[in-house]
């Protein structure tokens, strides 16, 4: 078990999502930067699906009531045990009654916190994934007990390494494909999408990113119709709007490109005013 002493900014508890009820307006949920939710099941040997604490901003203070490992990955928030500085991406011993905090944020905006044998918290749909209307707890709260395996800890020691790549928690370029509805836009303006440098708005978060500058829109709004996690739309007003996990499962705004599934977890790792480039892939 571990308590939840401080909860941080925005906690929650992600897997890979639910699947199979979007035709009933469900979303998809699950972790925005699945590569750092890999990286950190994969060190501690779970499967890489395994349900983690997805931390947004600012890290929560959590205390454990077993002894277990976790691995800590994505963005480094200089998290500490028992206010010792321990590092992202290595598996690290814990013991009942350590406490796990996290500091200043220096790169990226999300991190995962992967405990041996995953979260056991509340599955629907099955999924683990926390999300408003679909589980009791929209997010971890000051107070909440989650129950984790405990794990005996072998005298053995194992040094096996795995290389992890943190580049792209700096980079801006996203990876795009064309969407449905890009041909309908000038060549102007579709030069413009894909040249331009754009500024992610404050208006930011696990349903959608929306992007500061606008792009000159004349096309008509669109018959209701499928989106995914990282369909960029256009609405009337010029804004793009990137949708991200939460993000609905129909839309009616045109949709002019499609994120890559790395650029979904590259621009989840980008806070309010960072700038992204659309790269179109070549096919």
């Amino acid at each position: 078990m571990i308590k939840v002493l401080q909860s941080g900014f925005y906690s929650t508890i992600q897997d890979f999502g639910r699947y199979g009820y979007q035709d009933y307006g469900v979303p998809y949920s699950g972790v925005m930067d699945r590569y750092a939710c890999t990286m950190a099941n994969t060190l501690l040997g779970n499967p890489k699906d395994a349900s983690v604490m997805e931390i947004t901003m600012t890290g929560p203070t959590l205390e454990f009531y077993v002894s277990t490992k976790v691995c800590v990955s994505g963005a480094d928030m200089n998290p500490t045990l028992n206010g010792i500085l321990i590092k992202n991406n290595k598996a690290i011993e814990v013991k009942a009654g350590d406490v796990l905090s996290f500091g200043r944020l220096t790169r990226g905006y999300r991190t995962y916190l992967a405990v041996f044998g995953g979260f056991h918290t509340e599955s629907v749909m099955g999924s683990y994934s926390m999300y408003d209307g679909v589980t009791s707890k929209p997010s971890i709260l000051k107070g909440d007990e989650l129950k984790i395996e405990a794990l005996a800890f072998s005298s053995k020691k194992r040094h096996a390494v795995l290389r992890v790549n943190t580049s792209y928690l700096t980079e801006k370029n996203l990876p795009v494909f064309i969407g449905p509805e890009f041909d309908k836009l000038t060549e102007s303006q579709q030069k413009v999408l894909l040249t331009k440098t754009f500024t992610v708005s404050k208006n930011n978060n696990r349903m959608a990113y929306q992007l500061e500058e606008l792009l000159e829109n004349m096309l008509e709004p669109i018959t209701t119709s499928l989106v995914l996690p990282g369909t960029v739309q256009l609405t009337p007003s010029g804004q793009l709007i990137v949708l991200m996990r939460d993000g609905q499962t129909t839309g009616g705004y045109p949709r002019v490109l499609q994120l890559k599934a790395s650029a979904i977890e590259i621009l989840s790792q980008k806070l309010t005013g960072e700038p992204v480039v659309f790269k179109l892939i070549k096919m």
